[in-house]
């Protein structure tokens, strides 16, 4: 019994309603967002929600059943599971914030599509690398804001005035939000003022940043070789077996055939 319900959690089919359950509740979250469906459809959208709410629970316990003490060392079973609870929870009273985190089910997706799971566990394996980015990024936003603070706070006290200013408005600067009208009005008065905000954004925009894209891309590739690692190790496995199973089943053979030479040379006559 157990055996069979594994083959139907992890069959292909089984996995596309899963998702089509997802999506579509994801799609009765946002029409509840218009306030004309609501007066029109809150029964039929609201059956529809727990629906999918009983789906999810349903596999959830199915996988506890069928995994047991397994299901607990599977960190997507885990993340699974809190979306999931998060819904279970009454949303009245002071809870009635979690009627909008209803949406975080969607989020599910990540553990049902591979490729998706594959990304997020190649942007948790570049987390380390990308530490020592943030650090960097940090550093040159501090000396870039000491810097500017010093050279350009008098004249223009709302952009540069104080320390906390002046990193808002490199960190606005660094995503290329209408940082050319702070450049001029800082050139206005100081005309070689382009010099600096040119290599602050060569150095944040083009240089650390790019290096976090590398980061993640390297991690993917480390994932991308790491499942197929394990799938050469389960091929090779399931070779191996394969080919025990048929020396064993030619050993068998072999002295089925000895076994009817020895009678038949027995049995013959003279």
């Amino acid at each position: 019994m157990r055996e069979r319900a594994r083959l139907i959690i992890e069959s292909p089919r089984f996995q596309r309603f899963v998702i089509a359950v997802i999506l579509i509740n994801a799609a009765t979250l946002g029409l509840e967002t218009f306030p004309w469906v609501m007066e029109n459809a809150a029964p039929v959208l609201g059956a529809v929600d727990h629906a999918a709410l009983y789906v999810f629970v349903a596999e959830l316990l199915a996988k506890v059943y069928v995994y047991r003490g397994r299901f607990a060392r599977d960190p997507w079973n885990i993340f699974d599971t809190v979306i999931v609870a998060i819904a279970v929870l009454p949303a009245a009273g002071g809870l009635s914030v979690l009627r909008a985190l209803r949406i975080l089910r969607v989020l599910r997706l990540v553990s049902i599509v591979p490729s998706l799971r594959r990304v997020v566990n190649a942007l948790l394996a570049a987390m380390p690398g990308m530490s020592s980015i943030v650090v960097l990024l940090t550093l040159v936003l501090y000396v870039g804001g000491v810097m500017a603070t010093k050279l350009y706070g008098s004249t223009a006290p709302e952009y540069f005035g104080s320390l906390p200013v002046s990193l808002f408005t490199l960190f606005q600067t660094m995503t290329g939000e209408a940082w050319p009208d702070i450049a001029r009005e800082v050139m206005a008065a100081h005309p070689s003022a382009w010099i600096f905000f040119v290599v602050f954004i060569l150095i944040c925009s083009f240089v650390v940043l790019n290096l976090f894209m590398a980061v993640v891309v390297s991690a993917m590739d480390d994932e991308k070789h790491a499942e197929e690692e394990a799938l050469a190790e389960v091929v090779e496995e399931t070779s191996a077996s394969a080919t025990n199973a048929i020396m064993a089943e030619l050993a068998a053979l072999r002295a089925e055939v000895r076994q009817l030479r020895e009678e038949v040379s027995v049995s013959a006559p003279g």
